[in-house]
């Protein structure tokens, strides 16, 4: 390896490379600035304005909220780097919440913090990056990167509880050449702890758990407020087809979920399909969840198509587990998994992500999204 590589990766020294920061105000993003600070590097951060809650709370569970900006900009304030704002509302709305909302209209269950990487972080601020001349892109997510000769792979993070690769999937290969995730190789322990030797006001800042636009996770009363009118009765049937019940809108409703369906029956009922063009919802027993056929759609791969070859794990959910599968692509677009045992819950509109096992761990080749 080339000795004169700095840490993340380029031929420079860091006092001479210019890096940006996405700064979202929480203790990861805050810690990266720190850490690239201390060690010289020339740090810009930019916060992005995405949402207008109407509430600037303090106790904010959400990300991306009026008060994550103004801890962003004591950070900032604190390591004495440049801080910009970034007003991206309408743009956030295109790409992220109307696709949402329609995604929940289809039946669907949508997966916005993908979308807002795909979209606003990681195309627009991408090239806001480039147009500050800066030679690299840092973030907080939890994913392990390595770079060698200019290219740069992506594995799950050494901490798997904080491990944000599922959503990070849809990166091109010339983002993640660009992109650096320091965090990648800590537990986040570690980084509260490097948060309070660089004495950032966000050492202790809880970790936000709701999507910035759907407090209190009310999905409902989102899709209401953006398509009014949009929940309307229809029929449950059983897998029979037989009416069993009525329900308040398909947006109430994911697949696989037990609570809320209010049908008695001799044994729980789960929700195994919704058909938005006839606004049913059909429930079945447990056993008639498992699904081991998955079909998807708009692939993005960042290894050639030859790694398939050996044993591939995929994840179908943010919080799953790696299943053993083999993928079947047909061209660039499409693509069929198979999976060596059925899994449960399985719902289009998630994103199934593809991972191999080499000697560094498990390695991001791409993934797509479930149809069905």
């Amino acid at each position: 390896m080339n000795n004169d590589l700095n840490s993340i990766g380029l031929n420079k020294k860091p006092s001479d490379t210019t890096v940006v920061v996405a700064m979202s105000g929480g203790v990861d993003s805050s810690t990266v600035a720190g850490m690239m600070k201390k060690e010289g590097y020339k740090v810009i951060g930019i916060t992005l304005k995405l949402y207008d809650d109407g509430k600037e709370v303090a106790a904010s569970k959400q990300c991306c909220s009026g008060q994550d900006i103004m801890d962003a900009k004591r950070v900032a304030q604190k390591l004495d780097i440049d801080h910009k704002i970034l007003y991206y509302q309408n743009k956030f709305k295109q790409g992220v919440i109307d696709n949402f909302v329609d995604s929940y209209l289809k039946g669907e269950t949508p997966i916005p913090c993908v979308q807002c990487n795909q979209t606003v972080k990681f195309k627009d601020l991408f090239e806001v990056s480039k147009d500050l001349k800066a030679d690299a892109m840092i973030t907080g997510h939890y994913v392990k990167s390595i770079t060698s000769d200019n290219e740069t792979s992506m594995y799950r993070a050494i901490d798997e509880n904080r491990d944000q690769s599922y959503f990070l999937f849809n990166t091109t290969k010339e983002q993640l050449n660009y992109l650096r995730f320091p965090l990648g190789s800590l537990l986040k322990n570690e980084t509260r702890e490097i948060a309070k030797k660089l004495d950032l006001n966000v050492a202790d800042k809880p970790d936000s758990q709701d999507i910035c636009f759907v407090p209190n996770g009310d999905y409902a009363s989102v899709i209401q407020k953006f398509r009014p009118g949009s929940l309307q009765k229809g029929n449950i049937k059983n897998l029979d087809g037989k009416v069993i019940g009525v329900h308040d809108g398909i947006i109430n409703f994911t697949i696989g979920q037990r609570k809320g369906i209010k049908v008695s029956d001799n044994e729980p009922l789960y929700v195994i399909k919704i058909d938005s063009e006839k606004n049913e919802i059909i429930v079945g027993p447990r056993e008639k969840l498992g699904k081991k056929n998955i079909s998807l759609v708009n692939l993005n791969l960042l290894v050639d198509k030859l790694e398939f070859d050996n044993e591939i794990y995929v994840k179908v959910r943010s919080t799953g587990k790696l299943l053993k599968a083999k993928i079947d692509i047909h061209n660039s677009n499409s693509a069929d998994v198979n999976l060596v045992n059925s899994e449960d819950g399985i719902s289009p509109g998630q994103a199934c992500v593809f991972y191999q096992k080499d000697n560094i761990g498990f390695k991001v080749l791409g993934g797509g999204w479930i149809r069905n």
